[in-house]
């Protein structure tokens, strides 16, 4: 039976698979013997160990690279429906600007009842 280690595995688990590998291919030593012709130190010394954690860490660094590729896609589409709505507000008060103005209200009530800065409301009355 073939097992494979996922990224997520710690150390610990590696050894002890390699241990249960060893059991069957070595069947004549004793857990004790295996565990003295394998400490986890020298475990980290060998190319089988070192080639599954940069594995692991390659996979790390892409899974976290295509999440900040998601988040930013969700920031960017969260802030663009927020910025078009207030463009949308905004330019349907400035729409309403020369109605309002045209029914006699100030400047200055104009701006307040749409939420404008007063110059605003200026450029709009010299534009019209």
């Amino acid at each position: 039976m073939r097992q494979e280690l996922t990224p997520d595995q710690k150390p610990q688990e590696l050894l002890q698979l390699i241990e249960t590998i060893l059991v069957y291919k070595l069947p004549l030593l004793n857990r004790r013997e295996i565990e003295t012709m394998f400490s986890l130190d020298e475990l980290k010394q060998t190319q089988y160990f070192q080639d599954v954690r940069e594995e692991a860490r390659q996979e790390g660094i892409e899974q976290g690279i295509e999440q900040g590729i998601e988040q930013g896609i969700e920031q960017g589409i969260e802030q663009g429906i927020e910025q078009g709505i207030e463009q949308g507000r905004l330019n349907k008060a400035l729409e309403a600007v020369p109605r309002l103005l045209a029914l006699g209200l100030s400047v200055e009530q104009v701006a307040s009842a749409l939420e404008l800065e007063v110059e605003q409301v200026r450029a709009i009355q010299k534009g019209t």
